[in-house]
Parts: C-alpha cells; sequence; structure tokens
C-alpha cells in the first residue's frame, strides 16, 4: 500500500489541524516530540506521512504530487491560485481578507480612480479590484506590517486578513469592505484524487463526520 502524505502549515494550525485529524483515527505520535529535527513523519500502520511547510508552498507541494493532501488557510489557496481540489472547510482560523484604510478612502473604492493598494497578497488584490471593482490599481507587496501604508502615504488603502480589526482601529484605519471570509481547509491533489479514491475519500468522509461538515 502506497503512502499518503499530508503537507501542513507550520505553526497553530498544523497543531489544530492534527488534534481534528486524530479525533478522525489519523494520528502520528512522531510529530509529538519536541525535540525531534525530523522533517518527515510516518505512521507506518496506517500509511501515513506528514511534513510541515511554510503555508505559501503547502499549495505547491500539492500540486506537483509531493504531498497527497494540504491543509492551510484560505487565503494561501486564493492567493497561490494552483490547481487544487478543495474539500473540507475545517471552520477553525476564522478571519476574513479585507480592504481597509482610513474612513475618508471609502469614496475612493469602485470610483474610477487609479488607486495605490498595499499588500501581501497581490493576487487576491489585484483580482478583487479587477474583477469586482472594475477598477485600476497600483499593488504595492509589502511583508511587514500592512497598516503602515496609508498612514504613511505609501498606499490609499490596504488589502489584508483581519481578525477583530483592533490593530486597525488602534492606528485610525477601518474594514471598508470584505473580500472574502477564510479558515483552514484541506486540498487534494488531482492526480492522488484519483489514484488513492477510495482511501482519500473515506480520510475526507472521516474528518467530515468530526467537524459536522
Amino acid at each position: 500500500m502506497e503512502y499518503i502524505t499530508f503537507a501542513l502549515a507550520k505553526g497553530r494550525l498544523a497543531k489544530k489541524a492534527m488534534e481534528v485529524l486524530g479525533k478522525a483515527g489519523i494520528h502520528c505520535e512522531e510529530m509529538n516530540d519536541p525535540n525531534t529535527r525530523k522533517l518527515i513523519f510516518t505512521d507506518e500502520e496506517h500509511k501515513f506521512k506528514f511534513f510541515l511547510a511554510k503555508a505559501g508552498d503547502v499549495p505547491t507541494y500539492v500540486e506537483y504530487g509531493a504531498a497527497d493532501i494540504g491543509i492551510v488557510g484560505k487565503d494561501t489557496i486564493l492567493e497561490e491560485g494552483k490547481k487544487l481540489y478543495e474539500v473540507i472547510d475545517f471552520g477553525f482560523g476564522k478571519c476574513r481578507m479585507c480592504v481597509a484604510g482610513p474612513e475618508s478612502a471609502r469614496e475612493l473604492l469602485g470610483s474610477g480612480r487609479r488607486i495605490r493598494v498595499a499588500t501581501k497578497y497581490p493576487n487576491i488584490a489585484k483580482d478583487y479590484f479587477t474583477n469586482v471593482l472594475h477598477q485600476t490599481v497600483e499593488i504595492i507587496k509589502l511583508g511587514g506590517s500592512i497598516e503602515l501604508a496609508p498612514i504613511v502615504g505609501l498606499s490609499e488603502v490596504i488589502v489584508d486578513i483581519v481578525e477583530t480589526g483592533s490593530t486597525l482601529r488602534e492606528n485610525g484605519l477601518s474594514v471598508l469592505t470584505e473580500i472574502v471570509p477564510l479558515s483552514a481547509r484541506m486540498v487534494v491533489n488531482q492526480v492522488s484524487m484519483k489514484m488513492e479514491q477510495e482511501r482519500i475519500q473515506k480520510l475526507i468522509a472521516d474528518v467530515r463526520s468530526v467537524i459536522g461538515n
């Protein structure tokens, strides 16, 4: 029997995902060792492999078949735009992708005026402004605190993940519009879904029964 390989986004998401998988009977004791330096963990009994990856890399591992299954945030799936089957919404890690900025910038959205948008998610931002607001924008990609951009005049608005909105409020910014709700998702390689259809479909059904999806 071939292994089914999982790629998990590092951090809180991976820990939470393993808790859910555990309830569905998918375990990997090796991953509980805090001192391990292993990169790949195996459950020999059930023929599962697991590895942790940077969130942005998970869809790539899955699309190219290095992993059969990935667990990662919806924001990453949308930004990377890989060819995958999205099969489960875990319902945890909930937040929103939003356009935010000073209240004075609200009138700029959909106005037809060319504006600058700062973001860590250039593909999501471009798609939203082009296809939803039908507005020409200059996308400025940043890696740090996106909230700083409109404050110092680098951009009129930002596109970023919002959980509570407290950071925005503390800096005189607000959510101007919501683009899409986000949460942790399971994705599957398209070839793996066909080749291991029975095992993967059972796995999906077991996880869904646990989360009531």
